[in-house]
């Protein structure tokens, strides 16, 4: 795991716990009984056999174990109402789970002219994306238009049942989306745990998950 997530985590006064792949998964939401919150990193692709697609070859590596414990982990988080917050990879698997789908291979399937997959250093911004002004994030961060840095080669393709887009890029890709039916679901397709320390709108969406924690 990158330690920006964890750090991310740490500075804003809450303790970071990694959970594993292995064991079962009634091993695993027997740990997280104990957590207050649940952050969906990024990483592998997500397998498009959850959403009834075979897989491209332009697909990436998935990890079936960490589909398989990422589901049972936000299944219970929803079950429970624990706050959620999902980053990269986090935002295409909790649309996935919500029955949504997904762009496998973004220089393939969506030809929109902005560079999604930046090279260091990740705190630059790669482009900007417009938040919409009735969204929770806009009340948060205060601006309609925020610079991000990005790196992924998929997304949001058909949006999942009771998720609410917050913010778009301007080649029309959903970059932000919350649970209507939830108190804090919210998931960004950007990276604020690169440039947390130096950018004040990725803290404040680290601070604003982990106070929805306490």
């Amino acid at each position: 795991m990158l330690p920006g997530y964890l750090d991310g985590i740490r500075d804003s006064g809450a303790i970071p716990i990694i959970l594993p792949l292995s064991g079962s998964d009634e091993d695993v939401l027997e740990v997280f009984e104990k957590c207050d919150g649940l952050l969906m990193t990024g990483g592998h692709d997500v397998s498009p056999s959850l959403y009834h697609e075979p897989e491209k070859e332009t697909c990436g590596i998935v990890c079936r174990d960490r589909d398989r414990i990422e589901r049972a982990l936000y299944e219970n988080a929803l079950a429970h109402h624990k706050p959620v917050l999902g980053i990269c990879r986090g935002i295409q698997m909790i649309n996935v789970l919500q029955g949504g789908t997904l762009y496998q291979d973004l220089p393939t399937e969506h030809a929109g002219g902005i560079n999604h997959h930046m090279e260091p250093p990740y705190t630059n911004v790669a482009h900007y994306v417009h938040i919409r002004k009735t969204s929770p994030l806009y009340h948060l961060l205060e601006t309609e238009r925020l610079g991000v840095n990005s790196c992924h080669h998929q997304a949001i393709k058909k949006l999942g049942d009771h998720l609410e887009i917050m913010a778009e890029s301007e080649d029309g890709l959903i970059e932000a989306v919350r649970h209507t039916e939830q108190d804090f679901v919210w998931a960004v397709q950007w990276h604020p745990e690169f440039d947390f320390r130096i950018n004040p709108a990725s803290r404040k969406i680290f601070d604003a998950f982990i106070a929805a924690c306490r």
